[in-house]
């Protein structure tokens, strides 16, 4: 766990293999199949995960997840947003560099250093003081095996640490620092600050590349803000 935590804090990532058994990863793929079904060719991805797949909220809750969280957030983090992701044939996608800047909150409150807002959906979201988002960590579970050729994640180590960067410092990461190109087998969980700049190419040979990305969150919010979800640990035996 030392070196885990010394990798996010100076690289802002680490990857932690063989960290899902494979019959849990079978499960969750079952799952989420019917959302991935619903998407056009045109969407990568799946939005209010937590919400719409109880096992995927349970996998959240569960101390075989929350592990790497905790050790990051401490034990009263909570998961407030998941993700699904996938490129597949025909759904074939890329991302340029950028950082996850954005928070779901339960309602608007206009508040200093909280803005602009907008809703997707329906439900509120905000770019926050940057102190809210380095409260943040995100876990990518791997659904399947992710090499060169699928498209996978790409990062620049240590970029988590300078804040929100604009435009131009963004190409100046890019210019000066060795991209690394996160690969993944299936069970493999990647852990990841959502400052760190990242991106992905589209995959030269496309097939399933699903992940489902969980976002965990500490912070006492000002204001009377509340996170949209927020999924507590799951502290039964067993």
């Amino acid at each position: 766990m030392e070196d885990f935590l010394r990798a996010i804090e100076v690289n802002g990532y680490a990857i932690e293999p063989n960290a899902v058994p494979l019959d849990a990863i079978d499960r969750l793929r079952s799952a989420v199949e019917p959302l991935l079904a619903e998407l056009t060719r045109v969407q990568g991805g799946v939005r209010d995960v937590l919400a719409r797949v109880p096992a995927v909220r349970e996998w959240a809750a569960s101390s075989g997840a929350r592990r790497w969280a905790e050790a990051i957030l401490g034990p009263d983090c909570v998961a407030v947003n998941a993700l699904l992701f996938d490129k597949a044939d025909g759904r074939n996608w890329k991302v340029p560099y950028h950082q996850d800047v954005t928070v779901r909150f339960r309602r608007r409150i206009d508040l200093p250093g909280f803005g602009p807002w907008w809703e997707k959906a329906g439900v509120p979201h905000v770019w926050p003081p940057a102190a809210v988002v380095e409260r943040v960590v995100a876990l990518r579970v791997h659904l399947d095996d992710c090499g060169p050729e699928n498209g996978p994640l790409r990062v620049l180590p240590g970029s988590h640490r300078t804040g929100v960067l604009s435009d131009e410092a963004i190409d100046a990461w890019k210019s000066r620092v060795p991209e690394v190109a996160c690969h993944a087998r299936a069970g493999d969980v990647l852990v990841m600050r959502p400052l760190l700049l990242h991106a992905s190419s589209a995959a030269a040979l496309p097939d399933r590349r699903r992940v489902i990305h969980v976002e965990y969150a500490a912070l006492d919010l000002p204001g009377g803000l509340e996170w949209y979800e927020a999924v507590k640990a799951d502290r039964q035996p067993g």
